[in-house]
């Protein structure tokens, strides 16, 4: 019975398993989700649970538009999200080119310090980026967004863009720089284009940790019409009322733009975590 038992569970059975459960653990919260915003408030408190609506309805997410101003929210977040994570390709690019390719005493040092910067509590650097931004009068401004979350996803994405750079050979760059090219226009014309795995892999963790980072939103843009979308989701919620239905549309609007980016670039993305899974 039990070497029976030890045969079910092992080999591919086992990894399927591992990999169902790893599926629901990530899917299910957000089905969750969705089904919750197409419930009615009755609907969402009768006993005992319906897990499926039993009249779904749309009116929660006309109510996530109307109750409060969700586009302005998610067009706040774009152009956050979108600035700062241009910005972090383009200097992590030029880091990890660095690093890779030149001849840097105690190189390790310098990567060991990269990891290690990505390694502070946000919260302990609260203080110090708010005092920061007050100075240089850029508190309710984006910029006093894209700053930090450039500054925060740059150790990752150098890393990640480090990996890739070291596999691509000398010699294309080299003859790039013999047909004219400079260093920087080899690094751009040939390194990040065959690099383009890795580039895109940074791009969403960029895009992401910018898309979902709350506290420096929270505690940099007081205005009301400079509040990005994780900031004016918990908006919904009042002293005595907590919409759930409503709360739960508007996450489900926040969860589109990273579903459709991951989807357009699913390939690349995979590839480029994978390879430099390998290269690691």
């Amino acid at each position: 019975m039990g070497a029976a038992a030890a045969s079910m569970w092992s080999g591919p059975r086992l990894r399927l398993a591992a990999a169902a459960l790893v599926v629901i653990n990530g899917f299910f919260p957000a089905v969750w989700i969705l089904l919750t915003s197409l419930k009615s408030e009755a609907e969402l408190v009768t006993r005992p649970i319906s897990y499926l609506p039993r009249a779904a309805t749309l009116a929660n997410y006309v109510a996530a538009f109307t109750d409060q101003p969700l586009l302005l929210f998610l067009g706040n977040s774009v152009a956050v999200a979108g600035m700062s994570t241009a910005i972090t390709l383009i200097v992590s690019a030029l880091a990890a080119y660095a690093i890779a390719r030149l001849n840097l005493k105690r190189r390790q040092w310098v990567l060991t310090a990269i990891v290690a910067s990505s390694m502070f509590p946000l919260i302990t650097l609260l203080v110090p980026i708010f005092e920061t931004m007050r100075s240089l009068n850029l508190l309710n401004t984006y910029v006093a967004l894209v700053l930090p979350y450039t500054v925060l996803s740059l150790p990752v994405c150098t890393l990640v863009l480090v990996s890739f750079f070291q596999s691509i050979p000398r010699d294309l760059e080299n003859a790039a720089m013999i047909d004219g090219c400079t260093r920087l226009g080899a690094l751009w014309r040939v390194v990040v284009p065959l690099a383009a795995p890795g580039v895109f892999t940074a791009g969403i963790l960029a895009f992401v940790n910018a898309w979902d980072e709350f506290l420096l939103a929270l505690s940099l843009n007081s205005n009301p019409t400079m509040r990005t979308l994780p900031v004016g989701i918990t908006l919904y919620q009042t002293e005595f009322v907590f919409p759930w239905p409503i709360i739960s549309a508007a996450l489900v609007v926040a969860i589109v733009p990273i579903a459709v980016l991951i989807a357009v670039f699913q390939e690349r993305v995979v590839s480029g975590l994978t390879q430099g899974g390998l290269k690691g």
